[in-house]
């Protein structure tokens, strides 16, 4: 209702402001935990994850009835396959703005456990959000350059060795493991100083995702592949035109797909032979989505007419 009726940036800053609300509200009751969680006993230290991991699904209903209520939210969600919410998935997704975790836990509450995302380490000194997904055991990925691996090879298994600790974690209750296979959120010039293959995708990471199948495969009830295309903006940030209200009508395409047998077990660094099936599979799975964000942006909708307030 608001986004129709008020100007676009008023209604981003409320939107805004409310979900801060509600995180502040939540780290609050997150703190004591986060404290506990300091002491290096692992029951206890397990305790608390499970806490906070409550906790944060609050907050995510929370968030999902803010928005329903400050946007006239009529998300396009093409929904192929049936989610268990007892069970864990693998979820992969194209990856454009930080919006998209926002819009990924709205999609996954009620659906299937509460989504674990693969962040960057610099996100853990973020004020409120590191130290809570720290408390929830998200793992944090340290990206290296190629001159730091080329001076010291041991760097390009750091996070492989990341993925391993966090999966035994995850084996002792449902969990939604969240990977963004281009590493970082795409645009225009990255796709082309990366020299991308596709139209609207980066080139896919395949070692983390392998190593998961690895460590978890016979856990996971499926993979969720979400396709996740926002609609043409004017504005210089697509997280900003959604708290606006101009991504109200956003499509979200997901595939629930069974978990390749055939790869779900295999060495993908030192065998040449299994590393090239895993990357061929990883890479027909990205040329569909590529296709598919082709078509979703075909269909462009045209946002609702308000004053031409632009930041």
């Amino acid at each position: 209702m608001f986004s129709i009726l008020l100007p676009g940036p008023l209604v981003g800053a409320i939107t805004f402001l409310a979900i801060l609300g509600t995180t502040i509200t939540v780290f609050a009751f997150l703190l004591p935990a986060i404290l506990l969680k300091l002491i290096p006993y692992p029951p206890l230290q397990r305790g608390c994850s499970r806490y906070c991991v409550g906790v944060a699904g609050q907050w995510a209903a929370a968030n999902q009835l803010l928005i329903r209520l400050l946007h006239p939210t009529q998300w396009q969600i093409d929904l192929r396959g049936r989610l268990d919410p007892r069970r864990s998935y693998l979820l992969v997704c194209n990856h454009q703005s930080w919006a998209d975790i926002l819009i990924l836990f709205d999609f996954c509450h009620g659906r299937v456990p509460l989504p674990r995302f693969f962040l960057k380490w610099e996100l853990i000194y973020v004020p409120i959000i590191g130290v809570g997904c720290w408390a929830m055991d998200f793992p944090f990925m340290k990206r290296h350059s190629k001159a730091a691996i080329a001076a010291n090879p041991a760097l390009r298994f750091e996070d492989l060795e990341t993925t391993r600790r966090s999966c035994e974690i995850f084996k002792t209750e449902p969990v939604t493991v969240v990977n963004f296979l281009e590493g970082t959120r795409f645009n225009e010039a990255k796709r082309i100083a990366k020299q991308s293959p596709y139209r609207h995708l980066l080139r896919p990471k395949a070692a983390g995702l392998s190593f998961a199948l690895n460590a978890m495969g016979e856990q996971f009830a499926g993979i969720i592949d979400v396709t996740l295309a926002y609609r043409p903006t004017r504005r210089k940030w697509l997280w900003w035109s959604w708290f606006c209200g101009e991504q109200d009508d956003l499509a979200l395409h997901v595939d629930v797909l069974p978990v390749p047998q055939d790869l779900m077990h295999g060495d993908y660094e030192g065998d040449p032979e299994f590393r090239a099936r895993f990357q061929a599979w990883v890479n027909d799975l990205w040329a569909r989505k590529d296709a598919r964000l082709g078509r979703l942006g075909g269909q462009t909708v045209t946002p609702p007419a308000r004053p031409a307030h632009h930041f």
